[in-house]
């Protein structure tokens, strides 16, 4: 959010904008204070709609002009009373030289001032039609005005006179871009202007054309004249957008008149010239959104640069108003902010209106904007501003108006002035008015010698009269003679007296402003600081909540922890329960199998000791000869059996692979890497889903799962095991394998094995034909051997990698 003194909506009238914003100015013009006025904002945001106006509807411009033609009117000097010198200042001419300006000035073929008279241009003529004859209530009657005015702008940081006009010379050809001689009637640009400073250190243009005008139509004609040759551009945001900073500049000159309410006093330390700047500055723009190129980007970036400087002045005038610093403003980096140097130093009110486009595109940079406008409401920086002190009374111009309508009247009323006998007629009626009428002087008889002594005795009397008549006028003149010199000399006394007085009170008010001052900065900057701490103290108070809210969840964090460390204790305590169980029941399961393998070599090893036995005991003459493998494979088959050495043994329960399978589907696993055996019994399953790689899908289809391993036995052949488990569906909705035995296939080779040789010896020891017999038996002994959960557990997944 943003604060400002004003905000006008979308539908705002120009009068009201013009009655809060640019009417104190112009009441600041005529009482003689210089004002500033400009419009700040994006492109295409309206300004110069604001300032211009539209048909029908002025804008601030036009009401500014008619408000001061209005206050001025029946006061304004003739022209050329006042004429302003090169260097920012005015001088003031009698009537004659008035007047032989005027005649010079017409006379010549050069620029004419427009004249009231001549029909408005109908292209702005609603324009300043303003129906409100608006007014300064209280103006200096005994005062004279002349008003002028100048139209400059600022392009590319240089400064441009619109209202000049260069002539045409024959003698010294001028040359275009083409670099050939421009033809009579060709248009010359004009050249930049330069800024100077004046005695009273304010800033103005040299040589930049000033018009004198006497009415709201001349002057806003001399302003369009100089608005058509501004410096516009389409580019992508704005059809009409101003590529320039255009300034119009009023100034009102102003002079006593003379003790006789007649004529302008001729001194001039008696003017007061007061100056009225309305700005139209161009709009900020980024090139990205207008997508300008070539001249207008160097407008733009020219624009930007001019408009960033005066950003930066504002923000060190804050700097040094709120912390009592002395730094440098930067003024001289831009021709606008130069310009207008003195009024940001104090001479002059200033105001700025903010135009800002309510679409969503130019979101970012109206908030730019309103950002810095609010930024400049803090700076005020304000001079005071002497005013000449005539010394004359007032009231001047109505007593010489009375006094000639009064002398026009009683003229008329005589018949008209005699020249050169005013005077004598008007005293010498006042001396006759009070003697009695003249007798009759015609003498009908020349023996008459009664009207003439009549007459002389009459004249006598009159001439008595007159006498004592003149002689009182002498003595109540010369009284009133003195007593105008004791009224002169009191008047002196006491204007001395009052003079001391005020000397004395002005340095008393001096001393309390300066200490208003004083204590104002010294409010300012404890307000600053209170603001600063107050966003200290927000600041830490974010950061506590910030803390505690972080405190606050991590103590949440710490007691969910504890909770679920709780619940994985007790989860754990379950589980190692559960798996301490299952394996006590595993190791009773392995201890029984252990004991019935060990129960089955014990019977093995009883056997062929009862075979050795006999064998030892059987009287033979010659060493038998060898029995073949086959031979020994059916002795071995036809062997009988006999009964366990352990009587309590269980009996062993034979297995039948095809009665078990029997109507169930198996997964039979078999890795690519698996070779070939070419043997003659192959391992056969009914029912079974073939597969290289075991899958969810082919799980869920069967009951049984078979995994055909071979790994490279001790002896160098391949030993091929079958590892077979059951399959059941988990509490997830996946497949889980329960491998429940082991099934070793292995093959041998008769010649690959080194049959021993028989001792050098006729008579071998008793144990050699023990040994060598079981040599033979143990090699010829081939079976099939089954071991049921050796050495697995429940829930044993195969993890083996095929080799």
């Amino acid at each position: 959010q943003y604060s400002f003194k004003e905000v006008f909506g979308t539908l705002v009238a120009q009068k009201q904008l013009f009655d809060v914003v640019a009417k104190p100015l112009v009441e600041d013009l005529i009482r003689g204070k210089n004002g500033l006025l400009f419009t700040y904002g994006v492109t295409g945001s309206g300004k110069t709609h604001t300032m211009t106006g539209s048909p029908g509807d002025g804008g601030l411009l036009p009401r500014c002009l008619d408000m001061i033609f209005n206050s001025i009117g029946p006061f304004q000097a003739k022209r050329f009373v006042f004429k302003l010198d090169d260097k920012n200042g005015v001088d003031v001419q009698c009537e004659v030289d008035a007047l032989l300006e005027r005649q010079k000035r017409d006379a010549m073929p050069v620029l004419k001032t427009p004249s009231g008279k001549r029909q408005i241009d109908p292209e702005f003529a609603d324009m300043i039609n303003v129906q409100d004859h608006c007014k300064v209530e209280e103006v200096d009657e005994d005062n004279v005005y002349s008003v002028f005015v100048s139209y400059i702008e600022i392009y590319n940081n240089y400064i441009y006179d619109l209202l000049e006009e260069a002539p045409f010379e024959p003698i010294k050809p001028k040359w275009n871009n083409c670099n050939t001689p421009v033809r009579n009637g060709d248009f010359i640009p004009p050249q930049s202007k330069l800024l100077r400073e004046d005695q009273n250190h304010n800033m103005y243009v040299m040589g930049c054309t000033e018009v004198e005008v006497k009415s709201t139509e001349e002057a806003f004609e001399v302003f369009w004249r100089g608005q058509k040759k501004r410096r516009i551009a389409n580019t992508q945001l704005n059809c009409e957008s101003s590529r320039s900073h255009s300034v119009f500049i009023i100034k009102l000159a102003q002079a006593p008149l003379d003790a006789d309410g007649d004529n302008v006093l001729q001194e001039k330390e008696q003017i007061m010239l007061s100056q009225l700047s309305l700005v139209d500055l161009a709009g900020s723009e980024r090139t990205n959104r207008t997508k300008a190129e070539g001249s207008r980007l160097r407008e733009a970036g020219n624009i930007n640069q001019s408009l960033m400087t005066l950003r930066t002045c504002i923000e060190v005038l804050r700097e040094n108003q709120m912390y009592g610093t002395n730094k440098m403003v930067p003024y001289r980096d831009s021709k606008l902010t130069h310009l207008f140097k003195n009024y940001f130093d104090g001479e002059g009110k200033v105001r700025m209106i903010v135009c800002v486009n309510p679409k969503a595109e130019d979101y970012e940079e109206s908030l730019q904007v309103m950002r810095f406008a609010e930024m400049t409401q803090e700076v005020e920086v304000a001079r005071p501003v002497d005013r000449p002190l005539c010394g004359l009374t007032p009231g001047r111009r109505f007593r010489n108006q009375a006094f000639q309508e009064e002398l026009s009247r009683k003229l008329e009323m005589r018949g008209g002035p005699i020249p050169g006998e005013t005077e004598e007629q008007s005293d010498t009626e006042m001396i006759l008015q009070p003697f009695p009428p003249l007798p009759s002087c015609e003498l009908l008889d020349p023996h008459d010698d009664q009207t003439l002594p009549k007459l002389i005795e009459v004249l006598e009397q009159r001439h008595k009269l007159r006498q004592m008549l003149s002689e009182e006028l002498a003595k109540k003149a010369l009284s009133f003679k003195t007593k105008l010199q004791e009224f002169d000399s009191s008047v002196i006394s006491k204007e001395t007296y009052i003079q001391g007085k005020l000397c004395e009170k002005e340095k008393t008010i001096a001393g309390q402003k300066m200490e208003l001052e004083r204590l104002e900065k010294k409010v300012k900057t404890l307000e600053y600081k209170i603001e600063i701490l107050e966003k200290t103290a927000t600041i830490y108070e974010e950061d506590k909540r910030n803390l505690q809210q972080e405190l606050e969840s991590q103590s949440q964090k710490l007691q969910r922890q504890a909770s679920d460390k709780r619940r994985l204790e007790a989860r754990l305590q379950g589980m190692v329960a559960e798996t301490t169980m299952k394996w006590e029941k595993e190791c009773e399961r392995r201890v029984a199998a252990k004991q019935l393998e060990m129960q089955n070599k014990l019977w093995v090893k009883d056997e062929k000791l009862k075979q050795l036995k006999a064998i030892v005991t059987e009287p033979k003459n010659e060493k038998p000869e060898r029995p073949s493998r086959e031979r020994d494979r059916e002795k071995a088959v036809q062997r009988p059996m006999s009964p366990s050495p352990v009587p309590n043994a269980p009996p062993v329960r034979l297995r039948h692979r095809r009665s078990r399978s029997a109507g169930e589907r198996w997964v039979d696993h078999k890795p690519p890497s698996n070779l070939p055996t070419d043997t003659v019994l192959q391992p056969l399953v009914p029912h079974a889903i073939t597969v290289a790689a075991a899958s969810e899908k082919a799980l869920a289809k069967c009951d049984k799962y078979m995994l055909t391993h071979q790994e490279l036995a001790s002896d160098g052949e391949i030993e091929t095991k079958l590892i077979k488990g059951d399959v059941f569906k988990t509490r997830g909705g996946g497949q889980a394998v329960q491998f429940t035995e082991i099934e070793t296939l292995k093959q041998e080779s008769p010649t690959g094995r080194k049959r021993r040789s028989s001792p050098p010896h006729p008579d071998p020891p008793e144990d050699a034909a023990d040994s060598e017999w079981t040599d033979v038996e143990t090699r010829c002994s081939v079976a099939v051997e089954m071991r049921a959960g050796s050495a697995l557990g429940p829930g044993f997944q195969h993890h083996a990698q095929p080799k």
